[in-house]
């Protein structure tokens, strides 16, 4: 299950981020918003990412004007590593290197092509657990406030 949420200004690339879930078949749960009327990303941004958190999705996809502002709220739910993304291969190093569990888009940065290319690498690229778990866990060390040195 994809967790899904965004704000007014990413409200018009969600059909495209459903596009692509639909053409992976990959089920999605639509955490909000359903319209343009102005909101707060951080509230719709929060919804999706604690479903992941709580693992009831494996991965989340938020949306808003730059992707910038709820890739920043969603990283500060515990367990979450989401990458705020417009190019093709930090998606796929993202994913590779990162274990990112979650991607943010900027409707207003990246196109809907683009944006589906971005989404189609990301959700079919699998982490390389061997080196780099270790520094996936010190990241969540860093999160629990430990030191890592």
């Amino acid at each position: 299950m994809i967790a899904i949420g965004c704000d007014h200004a990413g409200f018009d690339l969600k059909p495209h981020v459903i596009s692509v879930l639909e053409e992976l078949g990959l089920p999605y749960q639509d955490f909000g918003t359903f319209s343009t009327d102005s909101v707060d990303y951080p509230v719709y941004g929060a919804r999706a990412a604690q479903a992941v958190a709580s693992g009831q999705c494996e991965k989340g996809i938020v949306l808003c004007g730059t992707g910038v502002g709820i890739s920043m709220a969603v990283s500060k739910i515990p367990g979450i590593r989401c990458v705020c993304c417009s190019d093709c291969y930090s998606a796929v190093m993202s994913r590779q290197h990162n274990d990112a569990n979650m991607i943010a888009l900027g409707a207003r940065v990246v196109g809907s092509e683009l944006a589906k290319m971005i989404l189609r690498l990301w959700l079919t690229t699998d982490f390389q657990a061997d080196r780099h778990a270790r520094r996936v866990d010190l990241i969540g060390r860093l999160e629990k406030g430990e030191s890592i040195e």
